[in-house]
């Protein structure tokens, strides 16, 4: 496993993925690999000619890419042209109102993928066998920190994934890792 690749996310990539079927696609293709519009709709629930557009659109802003050495004339294969797709979000304009729509409802999609992803582990977990059935957390805390102690803990955050981010050995399994952090308003 080489290092991972990152689609920087500009403001035109932040309007394609501010829709939820492109996120969700997208999410598909890289967590299960390859797949195809027809395959790809039936795992969502939606017919091939829907998928089959928005994985254009997202081809058409770089996050995937046809797989040429799958399919045949009658069946394209699309795959994702990067690991991660990361967000720098000073990079964009905060004065215009429909980046900044496009920006919440991207997060927000985001967000909903996480709740879904967790809810379904939950349902399943009892058919999870051991070890894996209890090595799970979902752990909340409220910690008070200044915006610079904030960013240090991020990068010490993502200094511990990087520690375990390597290819997959015999008897690993995928395991989703979700991390969400910001301010809230309290009563002190």
């Amino acid at each position: 496993m080489g290092q991972p690749t990152f689609h920087h996310l500009n403001v035109e990539g932040l309007k394609v993925l501010a829709h939820p079927m492109r996120i969700r696609l997208l999410g598909l293709l890289r967590t299960h690999g390859p797949g195809t519009a027809s395959g790809l709709a039936q795992r969502l629930g939606e017919s091939s000619g829907t998928t089959s557009w928005h994985l254009r659109q997202l081809a058409d802003a770089g996050f995937i890419e046809e797989d040429t050495e799958r399919g045949n004339r009658r069946e394209r294969w699309w795959r994702a042209a990067q690991d991660s797709t990361e967000l720098r979000e000073r990079s964009l304009p905060e004065d215009d109102p429909e980046v900044q729509d496009a920006l919440v409802a991207y997060m927000s999609h985001i967000i909903e993928g996480h709740r879904d992803r967790a809810i379904a582990f939950v349902r399943s977990r009892h058919a999870w066998d051991e070890p894996w059935r209890h090595t799970s957390s979902m752990s909340d805390w409220l910690l008070p920190m200044g915006a610079d102690e904030a960013r240090r803990f991020f990068a010490e955050i993502e200094a511990v994934v990087e520690r375990y981010r390597h290819p997959a050995g015999e008897g690993d399994q995928a395991f989703a890792v979700q991390f969400q952090a910001y301010p809230i308003e309290t009563d002190q």
